[in-house]
């Protein structure tokens, strides 16, 4: 029996057995760099793991699975450029390290690089298989520019489900469904898609990953402000340093009164001129005043809920679901 072990095992051996340094090496090293900070390796282990639940050869998935991880990183590349972000994993971002440029040609080389893994071994679906793929990088960039135009806006409070200049809960939930939760379903549906999966089965793995992808988001949300900084790998509280409107301060302002909700919305907008660690100890604090935390743990345990009732329902051999339960038990079991 294959357990999630296994699979994580053969993930590792992908990476430690490619070579990413060429030349330029000023190019490559910053590649070499990202792709062996490590992480959990998350997407193509879901591949994998995917495109065995049906029956497949994982041997013939080993390209795509570089290739997601790969792309995956190329998002983080640009994203902690964006986001002014200095550590990633614990270690310097790549601006940092080297410099702006070298991270935005470094990102876009493993983008390019991550379509030469998934060309490397042929598939009789390779055309989904790239569809898929193309559709989610789109997605991607499409929640990674909401997620911008958010840090614009204000935040709605309780009853404003589409006001304008606000962002909403189901607002929110949409942009993280394209950011984050897509590349976790689309990692899934290519895995099946090599296994020659049937089409309603590969639709219901799909849905798992879009639920098992919120709720490792709204995870990452829960981490910013309540997270250990040497578990996490970053330092808690950036989202409200950078004024991004997570579900933590979308919720909070549902749950906060009239004099609370003023307040939130005057430090996510600087208007009231403290420093940094001011202002999050502040946000903070209001966090605590509304029992936001446990909230945000509900809305976690509700995706989770879902996406096993996904899992549940796909018709397939139950000791191949395994991995994909030990996984799904091992992101819900993340440290706060």
């Amino acid at each position: 029996m294959k357990d999630l072990k296994y699979y994580l095992k053969v993930v590792e051996g992908i990476f430690e057995s490619e070579v990413f340094v060429a030349e330029p090496k000023e190019l490559y090293e910053p590649i070499d760099y990202t792709l062996r900070l490590g992480g959990k390796r998350i997407r193509p282990t879901l591949l994998l793991a995917a495109d065995a639940l049906f029956g497949g050869n994982i041997e013939e998935a080993k390209g795509a699975a570089l290739g997601i991880e790969t792309f995956h990183n190329f998002t983080l590349l640009h994203d902690d450029l964006m986001d002014r972000s200095p550590l990633r994993r614990g270690q310097p971002t790549v601006y940092c390290k080297w410099d702006e440029n070298t991270a935005i040609l470094s990102g876009d080389t493993m983008y390019a690089l991550a379509w030469r893994y998934f060309l490397r071994q042929p598939s009789p679906r390779l055309h989904e298989i790239l569809q898929c793929f193309n559709e989610t990088a789109i997605e991607v960039c499409e929640g990674q520019q909401k997620d911008m135009n958010f840090e614009r806006s204000g935040v709605a409070t309780d009853g404003e489900q589409h006001c304008r200049g606000r962002v909403s809960i189901d607002e929110y939930m949409d942009m993280i469904r394209q950011k984050t939760a897509v590349l976790l379903a689309g990692a899934l549906k290519i895995g099946a898609l090599y296994a020659g999966a049937p089409e309603e089965e590969v639709e219901k793995l799909y849905r798992f990953g879009i639920h098992l992808g919120l709720a490792f988001q709204l995870q990452d949300d829960l981490l910013d402000g309540y997270g250990d900084t040497a578990v996490f790998g970053k330092k808690t509280g950036q989202d409200i340093r950078d004024n991004k409107k997570t579900y933590l301060p979308l919720r909070a302002a549902q749950l906060c009164n009239g004099e609370q909700q003023r307040e939130l919305e005057n430090l996510f907008a600087d208007k009231d001129n403290i420093d940094e660690e001011e202002k999050v100890r502040r946000v903070m604090a209001l966090y605590e005043a509304v029992g936001l935390k446990g909230e945000v743990e509900k809305a976690i345990g509700a995706e989770f809920a879902l996406a096993e009732e996904m899992l549940d329902g796909i018709v397939a051999d139950e000791e191949r679901k395994l991995p994909l339960r030990e996984l799904m038990e091992m992101l819900n079991g993340r440290k706060k």
